[in-house]
């Protein structure tokens, strides 16, 4: 706007950025006042972080999500051998949750454009009616359900120190949980295999202790060097002993349940070191919020959702709060110029409906003419066709009396 008052500021790439953020009209903005300017600058602001906050968000929580569980405290030796306690970063998990947050900013940010320059202004000045904010209510529910969104991936990286702690925690209590299932029902079956076979083992740990006296004996014979009657006859007596506890191990039933029992402590074995992925299980998106309610308490975890809701809902009551200004006027303008333009005419609370609403009536002149054009020409051709058949009818009648045997067939 250029004039002896008033001359508007130019505008730079940066302002028309947010401009096109806030969904503003560039053309009338340059010829509006700074004041104007500054309003869609910090709207197009909030639009634009709220996007970049929703891409971290999003991006963290697809991490979160998919990125390999283990134990929430983990610790790594470096190059010197030096213990510390830094969580390595899945790289291949991590670019796609790049690729996933980028894309989930720009829904979110889209979804926040069409929510902002869908709602208007009100009645144009700074009261919100009633009837205000129930036009804006769709609005507001959507603007408080991606504001929760992007809210508690945020929380749970702001207290994952403490999170990490209380999980870690859930994670022990979780694999002793675990194995003191798994000992409980394999140590059944074992005492069952083994109640089975009792006297056979009572029987072997008893010839056992028979053999062991019997190699000490000899032992004792040796380490004096008399090793003659006695000695020989410990020696019978211990291949004796040695024969039968190889006869009763030799046993079908014996070796059948032996072997089961092996294969139990063989599975238990592999169940007890599958612990540590069951309590890394606990590493999940929900489990982290839950903790995040639990250590942060409901006040400081209800403060942080409140804090992104009143930024994702602000343009949205902020347009409401908007007083008209000479951006506004013009944009009325330039709309009832372009209509003009294109031969729309409103004749405004023309009618009333079914349910007592007063209605606009529309009409487009230009579609108007077009049609009526139309309804002429073909008037026109159905005229024209009209004369062409009658003048064929006259030539026909004029030939059949000139010569009606041509027309007339003997049968």
């Amino acid at each position: 706007m250029d004039s002896e008052l008033y001359q508007s500021p130019k505008s730079s790439k940066f302002m028309r950025l947010f401009w096109k953020a806030a969904g503003a009209d560039r053309f009338i903005l340059e010829r509006s006042t700074y004041g104007d300017q500054i309003k869609y600058v910090c709207l197009g602001g909030i639009i634009i972080a709220t996007g970049v906050m929703a891409a971290i968000a999003g991006g963290y929580a697809f991490y979160t999500i998919f990125a390999p569980k283990g134990n929430a405290i983990d610790s790594f030796k470096t190059v010197e051998g030096v213990v510390g306690d830094y969580d390595p970063t899945d790289i291949p998990t991590a670019l796609i949750s790049i690729v996933f947050g980028i894309i989930w900013g720009a829904i979110i940010f889209n979804i926040d454009r069409f929510i902002v320059t869908s709602t208007g202004k009100g009645d144009g000045t700074e009261a919100i009616t009633r009837k205000e904010l129930v036009g804006a209510l769709p609005r507001i529910i959507m603007g408080a359900i991606i504001a929760l969104t992007i809210s508690k991936p945020v929380e749970i990286r702001m207290f994952k120190t403490e999170i990490d702690v209380a999980l870690h925690e859930k994670q022990i209590q979780q694999q002793q949980a675990y194995k003191a299932n798994i000992d409980k029902v394999f140590n059944s079956e074992i005492e069952k295999k083994e109640n089975s076979i009792k006297k056979t083992l009572d029987k072997i740990a008893a010839l056992e202790l028979i053999s062991t006296e019997r190699k000490a004996n000899i032992a004792y014979e040796t380490s004096n060097g008399d090793c003659k009657t006695k000695c020989i006859e410990f020696k019978q007596q211990l291949a004796a002993n040695e024969a039968e506890i190889a006869s009763v191990k030799n046993d079908p039933e014996y070796i059948k349940v032996k072997k089961e029992l092996d294969e139990l402590e063989v599975d238990r074995n592999r169940k007890l070191k599958e612990s540590d992925k069951v309590s890394a299980g606990l590493d999940g998106l929900l489990e982290r919020i839950k903790l995040a309610h639990e250590q942060a308490g409901w006040v400081i975890s209800l403060f942080v959702t409140l804090l992104f809701m009143t930024i994702e809902l602000t343009p949205i009551f902020f347009k409401l709060m908007l007083i008209k200004s000479p951006y506004d006027y013009m944009e009325e303008n330039i709309k009832e110029l372009v209509k003009a333009d294109k031969g729309i005419e409103i004749q405004y609370n023309f009618y009333p409906d079914g349910e007592g609403h007063e209605r606009d009536n529309v009409i487009n002149h230009q579609v108007i003419k077009v049609l009526k054009e139309k309804i002429r020409l073909l008037e026109a051709q159905s005229e024209l066709s009209s004369n062409a058949i009658d003048r064929w009818k006259d030539k026909k009648l004029h030939d059949i009396h000139q010569n009606p045997d041509e027309y007339i067939k003997e049968a």
